[in-house]
């Protein structure tokens, strides 16, 4: 998982939407593929998420670059050190950065990748990051929160999150006091992310079921904490959120949803933004479109808010303050 969403889900999203493909195959050692293929091929290295949905020009083969100012090799093939610019100066080097490989059928047939007269497209630095090392992980992650392609929709229309208290507020456990007594916690930073989706005019609905005892006892209080409203859902929430949504005159397309079981799968689905803790179930974490990092009731709700927050605040900017120009 890179940022919620699987390493490859972020180049398949990105070839799927350009629109430009015959067909997109996985599984690129497969019997078929030279059947299928009718005169173009194209590899995309998912060790290289931030593809964008940009095209290039029709050659033999096309490579992605990325304009670098480092160099291993020590001998001044470009350079001449009598008349050293300054680095700031320099243009830079293209190197080739594996992001992705346009070639023709004949060479696939051939073996080859890359041969006859070959194109290049410059990609922007920060759309250029590969994944080689552990230390790599964490730079791309952040790289395509800021400046991945999340889809053809724009987030920006979000206004109402439903989350489940059970599981994504408070923690899967219950504490059992020596009175006997059933306690869980609230981590105070999921709480600050609700309020500060309410400051963006998203309203926060929190759900809770009649299957869940302590949730219930809870409701009335985090209601009342959080100025959100509480609802009770069956075992298919969809069927009791659908109305909601309606009655507010929105669509799924407005919603963000935050859930943990297998329950809420169809509405992880239908949401424009869905999330997940860390813990939930293995269905659910198939179902959504990001997995959080934290687990339910230690930060998760707060860190799905900072995904909103960053999405609405990508497709209003297109953060065109944080881009790299390497002209100026």
């Amino acid at each position: 998982m890179l940022a919620g969403i699987p390493l490859i889900g972020w180049v398949l999203r990105a070839t799927l939407d350009t629109g430009m493909f015959d067909s997109v195959w996985v599984s690129t050692d497969h019997d078929e593929i030279e059947k299928v293929a009718k005169s173009w091929g194209a590899k995309v290295h998912r060790r290289s998420p931030e593809v964008s949905t940009d095209s290039a020009t029709s050659l033999e083969t096309i490579q992605g670059v990325c304009r670098t100012q480092s160099c291993e090799e020590t001998m001044p093939l470009n350079l001449n050190p009598a008349n050293r610019p300054r680095r700031q100066d320099w243009k830079g080097e293209l190197c080739e950065n594996g992001s992705f490989y346009f070639t023709t059928k004949d060479l696939i047939k051939k073996g080859l990748l890359q041969g006859g007269t070959v194109g290049y497209y410059e990609m922007m630095p920060e759309y250029s990051v590969d994944i080689d090392v552990d230390i790599d992980w964490p730079v791309a992650e952040q790289r395509v929160l800021r400046y991945g392609y999340f889809g053809r929709t724009t987030p920006e229309v979000v206004r109402l999150m439903f989350c489940k208290i059970s599981g994504c507020l408070t923690e899967t456990r219950i504490t059992l006091s020596t009175s006997g007594e059933e306690m869980v916690s609230v981590n105070t930073k999921d709480l600050t992310g609700i309020r500060m989706l309410q400051k963006e005019e998203v309203e926060v609905v929190l759900l809770t079921s009649s299957e869940d005892s302590l949730a219930q006892v809870l409701s009335d209080k985090l209601g009342k904490k959080t100025d959100c409203q509480v609802i009770q859902v069956g075992e298919e929430p969809l069927n009791d959120l659908t109305p909601i949504v309606e009655q507010k005159k929105l669509d799924w397309k407005d919603v963000a949803y935050m859930g943990n079981d297998k329950a809420d799968v169809n509405c992880l689905n239908r949401a424009r933004l869905s999330a997940v803790p860390g813990d939930a179930a293995v269905v659910a974490i198939n179902a959504t479109k990001y997995t959080c990092h934290s687990v339910g009731g230690m930060g998760a709700v707060r860190e799905f808010t900072d995904y909103i927050l960053l999405q609405k605040q990508k497709a209003k900017s297109k953060l065109q303050q944080d881009r790299i120009d390497c002209n100026n």
